[in-house]
């Protein structure tokens, strides 16, 4: 991974566009570290006899009203020109950062306030912003500063807000959230790597918008004073004599041109050379989140001491520009130590959904609610946060749909399954890397030591999926949910994760969830079957039983559509009419 990005920005900075933007870039930082030593003697010594001079062969941009060489004084200005940009960018990307990632930082409805508030933010012109907090903070160096800074936050935070959104959602992050990770190493190891590169590039280009506005208000006179100096004070002093001398305001104004162009040059060089490309940011709608009334009767589900997971009317509801969507309604099921219970449906039906609910992974605007929701006995509408994420961080392991998703690209393999052991076990980095090394080892990985120091895109889909069970064994797991855990895996490695499933089963008593469009896979590897049909189980059966003990006409017509050596390949395949259905 980190040799592919890599890749990437040499890439970008051989391009001709690169090329000219690094050699530019490279000379004003060369001259904001050299100039002050070697011109600081001229630029500060005054000589009463070439006052106000013109271009000559001794000062080639002449002189300022106390005999000064202003070319010296233009070269010794960069270092604090650049320094207070890269200073402003600093402030107003840190901020940026923290205002856009405030959703994953405060969760909701506090995010949303942030939210809100950015994008008010936004509307106003970054100049006009950096002008009005020039006057709040006051006239000066620092005042100008902060005043820069703030006014560049709200656009970058919108940038991080959408970049945030689209990593927010993704299975990996799931897994750490499912994992107990917190929500300030959540966005710090999780999120922030993925969405890195647009992040740099921006600041690029965010660096030369705030040494273009740091000269314009040092020009105006609210930005550094005297004795100090940089371009945009000396700009402004050349410019009441620019009849007589113009080219005392012509090279400050070049030189906040050129280191200018060098930072967005960069910035652009760098975006073209690695893809990126601009987010788009779709408007949305906050609707409030009331489930509404119970769409289903409940059902009581007996009490059993052996139970691992009791659900009862278990509800999911989102909302909807014409009132709350509820996907998810009335579902109740119970599993047992060691038992194997499968879930099919069609797409649609509410089966990963469910998975979400129990592992408490729906995020808002969504609402879950259920009259009973336990595990291990454990109430987890009413246990508090900390503990919830504690017992479902060791006690239940979540095996995605899509293995390559299910990982973060920007760690190494080993390094995400340590994780788990450091955040709830409180082991050392040396002993976590050891307990991961051995648990890639129980899930069968060859060569388990050298495949933990290596990245999810290293791994081919059957040991990504592997490795996404070895870290739901990285606690003690009384349950076991995996959700289309075979899906673009051909048959052969589709029998190997599901052997390695049972085995898992068996060895430790897990109880197991399979989630999976395949019903003959379901049928053949778990004890009971339960079919989803628009929100709501329909149907719970034991497997053996499936083919001739199914009554609701939905089972009949999953298992019609499943062929077999009998099927008479001349007529067509049996279809279900229709089309799912989606509750309101």
């Amino acid at each position: 991974m980190e040799s592919r990005s890599a890749a990437r920005w040499a890439g970008a900075l051989r391009s001709p566009l690169g090329v000219t933007a690094a050699v530019l870039l490279a000379a004003v930082l060369l001259l904001a570290v050299v100039a002050p030593v070697l011109w600081s003697g001229a630029a500060d010594a005054p000589d009463t006899t070439r006052i106000l001079q013109g271009p000559s062969a001794a000062h080639w941009a002449g002189t300022d009203a106390l005999g000064r060489d202003i070319l010296s004084r233009v070269l010794v200005a960069t270092r604090l020109s650049v320094v207070l940009a890269l200073l402003a960018t600093a402030i107003g990307v840190l901020a940026g950062i923290l205002l856009g990632s405030a959703p994953v930082l405060l969760g909701s409805p506090a995010g949303r306030w942030v939210t809100a508030a950015v994008n008010i933010a936004v509307a106003f012109p970054g100049l006009l912003l950096a002008l009005f907090f020039a006057v709040v903070f006051g006239v000066g160096t620092s005042g100008a500063l902060l005043a820069i800074g703030v006014a560049v936050a709200p656009g970058f935070a919108r940038l991080t807000q959408t970049l945030v959104a689209g990593v927010a959602g993704r299975d990996f992050v799931a897994a750490a959230r499912l994992a107990g990770v917190g929500r300030v190493r959540l966005l710090t190891r999780h999120v922030l790597p993925n969405i890195a590169e647009p992040l740099v590039i921006n600041a690029t280009m965010t660096a030369g918008s705030c040494l273009l506005a740091f000269a314009g208000l040092s020009f105006l006179g609210m930005g550094v004073q005297a004795p100090a100096y940089d371009w945009g004070r000396m700009l402004g002093d050349g410019l009441s004599g620019i009849y007589a001398n113009p080219a005392a305001a012509l090279v400050p104004g070049a030189a906040v041109v050129v280191a200018g162009l060098a930072f967005n040059l960069c910035g652009e060089a760098i975006a073209k050379g690695v893809g990126m490309r601009a987010p788009v940011v779709r408007p949305g709608r906050d609707v409030g989140a009331d489930l509404g009334p119970d769409l289903a009767p409940p059902v009581a589900v007996p009490a059993d001491e052996d139970a691992v997971l009791v659900v009862e009317n278990l509800r999911v509801g989102f909302p909807g520009p014409d009132g709350p969507v509820t996907p998810l309604r009335g579902v109740s099921l119970t599993m047992r130590r060691g038992e194997t219970v499968g879930i099919v449906g069609e797409s649609g039906s509410g089966k990963s959904l469910t998975a979400l609910a129990i592992a408490r992974l729906v995020d808002d605007p969504g609402r879950v609610h259920a009259d009973r929701l336990e595990f291990l006995g454990e109430d987890l509408t009413t246990a508090r946060s900390r503990e919830v994420r504690r017992l479902l961080g060791t006690s239940l392991a979540m095996v995605f749909q899509d293995p390559m998703t299910s990982f973060n690209p920007a760690m190494r393999i080993g390094r995400q399954l340590a994780e788990v052991a450091e955040q709830h076990q409180g082991m050392d980095r040396r002993r976590a890397w050891a307990h991961a090394v051995d648990r890639l080892r129980a899930v069968r990985i060859p060569g388990a030591a050298r495949r933990a120091a290596q990245y999810p895109h290293e791994f081919s889909g059957g040991m990504r999926q592997r490795a996404m069970i070895g870290m739901g064994l990285m606690g003690s797991p009384a349950l076991l949910i995996a959700d289309e855990p075979t899906t673009a895996l051909d048959a052969t490695v589709q029998r190997q994760v599901l052997a390695l499933l049972d085995a898992v089963r068996a060895a430790d008593d897990v109880a197991v969830l399979l989630i999976s469009h395949d019903i003959g896979v379901v049928r053949e590897t778990c004890a009971r079957v339960l079919v989803m049909y628009a929100g709501r189980i329909v149907e719970d059966l034991p497997a053996a039983e499936l083919r001739t003990s199914a009554r609701h006409p939905y089972t009949r017509a999953l298992l019609a559509a499943v062929p077999d050596m009998t099927t008479d390949r001349e007529r067509p395949l049996a279809v279900i009419p229709g089309r799912s259905s989606c509750p309101a």
